[in-house]
């Protein structure tokens, strides 16, 4: 296998996002969890997306993970690797995105990264380094409220300033609208003058095409899914993919009973179990018992083992900012965190264990939870089911999901799922 394009997804619902924004633009595109192993027998294809699950630990290991990502896919001959990152940022002054973007980018022998989260077909736009949600800068927005990283501060020059060893620079709107040249002009001008990354403006979708087109110069960049999308077309317009149609990678009809899990506390998560309601008996984790040692997950695996033969079910631990805020307050961020992911792990595994082979996952950190449980080496993608969600079968042809972050998908996102997923 000689990769076009590998990609480091610092999460795995963001590297489903990459895996189907790459299959959609016609790279033949395959998700893996984690790094995989030698022997994981992959079909040929254009573009790996290595999933990890090191958004939010600490610095020096995702460091590592990064780097044994980095490690395989070079091996299998790709000449660019992106870094993929959320399209708000998420990250905290320690990291990670800037530790692992210089690790990257000193492997790889190059002075200076293009990085950027803009991505105009989802409302995130970066305008002299601000990085905005729809009309309004990110510390403005109700995505300012991750648990783990919240972002109180639009300008990402200062952010990944404060977590880089080398200055940052900005290639501002004014340069990408004058095309490849005179971004690539601009950071050799920034690399000269030892800046190690380079935040990149754009606001329109023909922004993405000239950003990828001067990113794959190096071999190395930092992005949201819209960048992998600009590498995309310039790759196919250099020549270096045939293009294909989208991936249908769902396969046969599996049947059989479903499941939702909703870990996630952003607004449009809560709205979406909101709506479920009207369709699936939905039952709502008590994180406050969970913490107190209760067994919140096995009163939740007997609740859906007595409801799910009779249709679709969707357990939630999601909650309203304020009550996670308490929630953290009394018990530790990271604590009261974790307890929730292995609580939404411990379920995921007992419905499987129980015949469910059709599961939807809303949250970045439930999703890792997850996968890592279940133990799911890659995925083929399928349909799409709201931008940036596909439709994931194992490679085995044994389950399908979908893997969302919390912002993304309507009100209706988990029965358009199910849907799509027969």
């Amino acid at each position: 296998m000689t990769l076009a394009l590998g990609c480091i997804a610092d999460d795995y619902t963001g590297a489903s996002d990459l895996a189907n924004t790459l299959s959609k633009a016609g790279l033949r595109t395959v998700q893996t969890i984690g790094v995989p192993a030698e022997d994981l027998a992959l079909p040929e294809v254009d573009a790996v997306v290595v999933s990890l699950k090191s958004r939010s630990i600490p610095a020096p290991q995702a460091v590592a993970a990064s780097r044994e990502a980095d490690a395989w896919l070079r091996a299998r001959g790709a000449a660019h690797v992106m870094f993929k990152v959320c399209s708000t940022f998420d990250s905290t002054d320690a990291g990670n995105i800037g530790p692992v973007t210089d690790a990257l980018r000193e492997d790889a022998g190059e002075a200076i990264a293009l990085v950027t989260p803009a991505f105009p077909e989802t409302a995130r736009t970066v305008y002299q380094g601000n990085l905005f949600v729809g009309a309004v800068p990110l510390n403005e927005s109700p995505l300012k409220d991750h648990p783990l990283n919240p972002m109180r501060d639009s300008s990402l020059v200062r952010v990944l300033a404060r977590q880089s060893r080398a200055p940052v620079g900005l290639v501002d709107l004014a340069t990408v609208a004058r095309g490849v040249e005179a971004v690539r002009e601009r950071l050799r001008a920034l690399a000269g003058e030892g800046h190690g990354a380079a935040i990149a403006d754009a606001v329109f979708d023909g922004d993405l095409a000239v950003l990828g087109a001067a990113a794959l110069d190096a071999r190395v960049s930092t992005g949201a899914s819209g960048l992998g999308l600009g590498l995309a077309r310039a790759l196919i317009a250099a020549g270096r993919v045939a293009g294909t149609a989208a991936g249908t990678g769902a396969g046969a009809a599996l049947g059989g009973p479903a499941a939702c899990l909703a870990g996630s506390c952003s607004q449009a998560t809560l709205a979406q179990v909101a709506a479920a309601e009207a369709v699936m008996p939905v039952h709502r984790l008590d994180p406050g018992r969970l913490l107190a040692g209760e067994d919140e997950a096995g009163a939740a695996l007997a609740w859906a083992m007595e409801r799910i033969g009779d249709g679709p079910v969707l357990i939630a631990s999601s909650q309203d900012p304020g009550a996670v805020a308490a929630l953290q307050a009394r018990h530790g961020r990271d604590a009261a965190g974790h307890a929730i992911e292995a609580a939404m792990a411990t379920i995921a595994a007992g419905l499987v264990e129980r015949g469910v082979r059709r599961l939807v996952v809303a949250g970045g950190e439930t999703s890792g939870a997850v996968v890592d449980r279940l133990r799911l080496p890659a995925f083929l993608l399928g349909p799409e089911i709201a931008a940036g969600v596909p439709v994931l079968r194992t490679t085995d042809g044994g389950m399908v999901l979908a893997l969302k972050s919390g912002n993304f998908g309507g009100r209706e996102f988990f029965a358009d799922a199910l849907a799509l997923m027969p």
